[in-house]
Order: C-alpha cells, then sequence, then structure tokens
C-alpha cells in the first residue's frame, strides 16, 4: 500500500485545531496566511500521499480563506505548481491578476511563487503539487492558465480527475514501489493538459484573443488601480507581451491605455469625495489611496478633468447633502 499520512483536527482541543491546521498546511505546501470564521470550532482533515516528487493530499476542510503573500514567498517557496480539483463545494481564487470561481469537477492551477487569495465554503477537494521544474513549459506561457478552468470531463482533464479522484477514494490498489510511477503519470497528465489547452488557445482567430488579452489587462488593472507602479510598462511586463502590443490592443478602444489608467484612478477618487462616510478623511489621502501620490498633480488632472477642484467638489456634495438632510428633518418635524 503506498505511504500516507492522515491528519485529522477532531483529535486536537477545539481552542487548538484551527491553528494545529494552520501550521500543517504551511509546512506541507507553502507558508501562507489563513482566517475562517469557523475557528473556534474547526474541523478538517487531509491525507497526504508522497508520490516521489509529486504529492497528492485529499482533503475535507470548514469555509476559511488562505493568501500567499511576497512576503511569504520571500520566506520560503517550494516552487510548485498547485491544482485543486473540487469534489463538493467551490473554490474561489484571485490570481495572476485574475478572479474565477471554480465549483465541482472544475479544476485549476496555482503558481506558489505568485501571489494568490482563496476562499472556500465547506469544501471536499484533492489538492496536487508537482515541482515546476517538472512540467516541461515556459513559464510565461504557463502563466496564462492560472485560474483558468481547466476541463475535467474530458481529455487529459478528464484522465488527470480520475487518477486523483480514485487516489482520493484510496490507494489501497498500489504498493510502495507505485508511488513515484504514479507521480511521473500525474507530471506527464498535467503537463499535456496544460499544453493541450495552450494549443486550443492558439486556434483561436487572433481577433478572439486580442479580445480575451484586453480583457484581462482590464481585469489586472482594477486590481491593481491603487499602485503608482501600475504603468503601461508594468502591465506588459506581468503579461509576458511587449509594451508595442499592449499599446496596438488599445488602439482601437475609446481611450489609450495611459488615459483609461488614469480616468479609472480619477473615478474612485470622485466617489471618494462624495462620500460622506470620508469627509475626514484628507483629500491627499484619497488620491493617494487610488496611485495619485503627488497631492499637486492630482488636484491639476482633477480639475483639468471635471472642471473644478477637488475640495470644492467635495464642499459642493456636503452642501447639498446638508440641505436634503434639513429639509427631511423639517418635514418630519
Amino acid at each position: 500500500m503506498l505511504t500516507e499520512r492522515l491528519f485529522r483536527t477532531d483529535g486536537l482541543p477545539p481552542a487548538d485545531r484551527f491553528d494545529c491546521w494552520r501550521d500543517l498546511m504551511s509546512k506541507m505546501l507553502c507558508p501562507m496566511d489563513m482566517i475562517s470564521d469557523r475557528a473556534a470550532q474547526f474541523q478538517a482533515q487531509t491525507r497526504l500521499l508522497e508520490l516521489g516528487p509529486v504529492s497528492v493530499w485529499p482533503t475535507i476542510v470548514e469555509p476559511m480563506s488562505w493568501r500567499r503573500t511576497p512576503r511569504l514567498i520571500r520566506q520560503s517557496d517550494p516552487e510548485n505548481y498547485h491544482v485543486t480539483l473540487p469534489i463538493a463545494g467551490s473554490v474561489g481564487v484571485t490570481h495572476a491578476g485574475r478572479e474565477a470561481v471554480h465549483g465541482p469537477r472544475e479544476m485549476h492551477v496555482a503558481d506558489t511563487s505568485q501571489p494568490f487569495h482563496c476562499v472556500t465554503g465547506a469544501l471536499h477537494a484533492v489538492g496536487l503539487e508537482v515541482p515546476r521544474k517538472l512540467v516541461p513549459l515556459r513559464k510565461e506561457r504557463a502563466d496564462l492558465l492560472l485560474t483558468r478552468r481547466l476541463p475535467a470531463e474530458e481529455g487529459y482533464g478528464s484522465l488527470l480527475a480520475q487518477l486523483l479522484g480514485q487516489l482520493a477514494k484510496g490507494a489501497g490498489p498500489y504498493g510502495p514501489a507505485d508511488g513515484p510511477r504514479l507521480g511521473s503519470i500525474i507530471v506527464d497528465l498535467l503537463s499535456s493538459l496544460l499544453a493541450h489547452t495552450l494549443d486550443q488557445d492558439a486556434s483561436l482567430a487572433p481577433e478572439t484573443r486580442q479580445r480575451t488579452l484586453t480583457l484581462r489587462i482590464r481585469a489586472f488593472i482594477e486590481d491593481n488601480i491603487g499602485d503608482p507602479g501600475l504603468t503601461p510598462p508594468a502591465i506588459a511586463e506581468a503579461h509576458h507581451i511587449s509594451l508595442s502590443y499592449v499599446h496596438r490592443l488599445f488602439q482601437q478602444e475609446e481611450d489609450t491605455l495611459a488615459v483609461y489608467i488614469r480616468r479609472r484612478r480619477l473615478e474612485r477618487v470622485r466617489r471618494d469625495l462624495t462620500d460622506p462616510a470620508l469627509n475626514n478623511t484628507p483629500i491627499h489621502a484619497l488620491a493617494a489611496r487610488w496611485g495619485f501620490p503627488r497631492a499637486a498633480d492630482f488636484s491639476r488632472v482633477f480639475r483639468r478633468t471635471y472642471g473644478v477642484p477637488p475640495r470644492e467638489l467635495r464642499q459642493r456634495v456636503l452642501s447639498a447633502s446638508s440641505g436634503i438632510n434639513r429639509r427631511n428633518t423639517r418635514t418630519t418635524d
């Protein structure tokens, strides 16, 4: 029988369960920040199957979230591809500037060398860790598939999901010597699945690929709009394309890329300036929150765009709001 290790939280004192689970996951997978609204009565279990350099871990866990941050990546990085196959429940993932939700039989892959954030309800899933160096794909190509829904009902995805599902039910049919063989099969299936999916993307019409990439860039901008370093060169680098190609994608759009970023930032600041709940927050702080670190530059571009200084706009909105409140009070009296 394959060598496996079982961990269950129900044998631990309730106050220690979530902390022990968090420590186990950080050691078994990679360091992560974890939180749960059910930490006081947390329940989880996992079986770890080590198949040579590959590991498979069928898991049942209560609602929680986990985050891989740049700080934790610098602290320790196994340089793995992490594949999740939900069996029951779903996983919401934010990774590589994209967001997705994956339900039962909807696999997705993450890269432990890049930040990600996952949120789940009650979940029964199979996790898979494969060293990135074993997957014969250039990193910039594989990055295109992060968070993507990988088919588990046909082709290579079906074969991989079947094998993972079989291991989740039990490793009885296999002996210790089968571990490295199974690991090698899993690496081949995952590599073939990723390559096949990329080949399908390549067969799409150029216009479709361009629209998809433009939407992906827009999502990346929304996720990072408050970062002053969000510039066209940074976007090109994050998507592994040339700066000239980024600009060509936006030639057919209403705004150039730089103008689009500035407009989205200004819209965020304008929204905050008209929010009474943020009345005591300094204008320069609101501007900095949305990617304008220099107050003078922000005021100039805001006035040029909206025809009024930011302070005056805030005063107008607050005055109008106060007038409405006074009228409502008189009506009530």
